[in-house]
């Protein structure tokens, strides 16, 4: 996949995080020792100022067995996960925090009152999971959408994942994110669904219903990384060979690519979820601290741009 030296890689993501102020951030139930060491790093690195939320014993006890110090944080005590989550959303609905990190609960759970109608933190915008990624192998940042929350998105869902990521891209340093959407194929066939989304979303972006990105599709994941790839297909594509986000046709897919990148690849993730009112830390139960801490980083950065676009 190249061998240029890094575009941007996390540590340099973190660095310019760390020179800005720190948020609040409601850290929902973590309650396993890489949730609340994810959020005690952050906080070190002048990240966020965490607001533990959860069963206030059972975080304390833990934090003492496991030689962690929350002596500094500010914390929330509720009974249990559910209460947890809808007590973390209420807190950025009201302006306390200004941001969430999901802690040692399921996904499903965390997620619920977030996409609550009334009192969750929806906009007008679609909410959709974006993987920021860095792989031994790839020059650049790769984001990877959606891979956690839309099951099978429709045309119109895809229009705002596609948006979301290009405006992260921003956020990130990218000015024109060169925008992949993936098929199992380069032409268009009737019969595969995820070619006619591509070919759709790219004629979108021509009449200025996506902004801010180039787009190119329907391309296989080969060609949307690979200049030899490229090569062999004779391909010509102005994305292709150098993709900064790739949009993958249903949230199996794109769960298994960025799984496989990062257990077989020696890629390193980061979850961010995007479309709400507020940034969404979203990783694994099983991420670890680091990437809860590059995720936080994100995080700011999201939320600082967000504040400058509103002034």
């Amino acid at each position: 996949m190249g061998n240029n030296p890094p575009v941007c890689r996390f540590d340099v993501l973190v660095e310019r995080a760390m020179q800005l102020p720190a948020i609040p951030v409601a850290v929902c139930y973590p309650l396993t020792r890489v949730a609340l060491e994810g959020a005690l790093e952050s906080a070190t690195c002048g990240l966020i100022r965490p607001i533990l939320v959860g069963p206030r014993g059972r975080i304390e006890h833990m934090a003492k067995t496991e030689a962690l110090n929350i002596e500094l944080c500010e914390s929330v005590d509720v009974a249990d996960e559910m209460e947890a989550a809808r007590v973390s959303v209420e807190l950025c609905r009201s302006g306390h925090a200004d941001a969430l990190m999901k802690g040692s609960l399921h996904t499903d759970v965390f997620m619920r009152p977030v996409l609550a109608r009334e009192t969750g933190l929806r906009t007008a915008r679609r909410v959709s999971h974006i993987f920021v990624m860095e792989t031994p192998s790839y020059s650049r940042i790769l984001l990877i959408t959606d891979a956690a929350i839309n099951i099978l998105p429709s045309l119109e869902d895809k229009v705002d994942i596609v948006q979301n990521a290009i405006d992260l891209a921003h956020v990130l340093g990218v000015p024109e994110p060169k925008v992949a959407v993936l098929s199992a194929v380069e032409t268009v066939h009737s019969n595969i669904v995820s070619t006619l989304h591509a070919a759709a979303l790219c004629k979108m972006a021509e009449r200025g219903q996506i902004k801010g990105g180039v787009l190119d599709g329907p391309l296989a994941f080969d060609t949307a990384v690979s200049p030899e790839a490229i090569r062999i297909k004779h391909l010509i594509s102005s994305v292709a060979g150098q993709a900064d986000i790739v949009v993958v046709p249903d949230l199996e897919s794109g769960n298994m690519l960025a799984k496989q990148l990062e257990y077989l690849g020696g890629a390193s993730l980061a979850g961010i979820v995007t479309g709400a009112s507020v940034p969404i830390i979203l990783t694994s139960r099983a991420d670890s601290a680091k990437t809860r801490m590059t995720s936080a980083a994100i995080a700011l950065l999201m939320h600082l741009s967000e504040v400058k676009m509103s002034c």
